[in-house]
């Protein structure tokens, strides 16, 4: 129910606001010192009325950065990608999904992401524990768990709105928090659980 409702709020919000937002979250996200010295960036591209992350993936490349996308498997796994600007992205339908905007080069595997400096995850809210709610499909779940079984730590950042910090969304015993969150009005931390 809870996801019902961010995803209402934000089927109303105007192509300006997306856009405005998305603006803002790339200066603001630019000003956190795990991206500023990242070398490898795992993120994704925005669709609909998601937070927008285009200018940010342009700004990362422009920083010299190197930026992973990531492929829809049909098992609703992750396989990536590199970004090397607007050019290098493919329009996919997924079935019955959405369609997605992914990586159209070289696919380097699910393991790729282990690579990753830091990791911006997609989510509908974030809440004071920094617990991440996803939209429900599990492929960032698999991310996460991925990364555990590597060995990796990456900072992981969510983009959201300034109203999809909430103060409880629902975890499960294989949830994992993230260390920060970045709305349009700023970043909020959480500590390492």
């Amino acid at each position: 129910m809870l996801r019902r409702e961010l995803l209402a709020v934000r089927n109303r919000l105007t192509e300006d606001v997306v856009r405005e937002a998305g603006e803002t979250l790339a200066v603001r996200a630019l000003e956190l010192p795990e991206l500023a010295r990242a070398r490898t960036v795992a993120a994704y591209v925005s669709v609909g009325s998601e937070p927008g992350t285009r200018a940010l993936l342009d700004a990362l490349r422009a920083q010299g950065v190197r930026v992973l996308l990531p492929a829809l498997l049909p098992d609703n796994d992750l396989d990536w990608g590199e970004y090397t600007g607007p050019d290098s992205l493919a329009r996919v339908q997924h079935g019955g999904k959405m369609a997605l905007f992914e990586p159209s080069g070289e696919r380097l595997g699910p393991d790729a992401v282990t690579s990753a400096d830091a990791v911006l995850l997609p989510g509908l809210a974030v809440d004071e524990r920094g617990m991440r709610l996803g939209r429900g499909g599990g492929s960032y779940d698999r991310v996460l768990a991925r990364l555990e079984r590597a060995g990796a730590h990456p900072a992981l950042v969510v983009l959201l709105y300034d109203t999809e910090v909430v103060a409880r969304v629902p975890a499960e015993a294989h949830d994992r928090p993230v260390q920060a969150v970045v709305t349009p009005s700023g970043v909020r931390r959480f500590p390492r659980a």
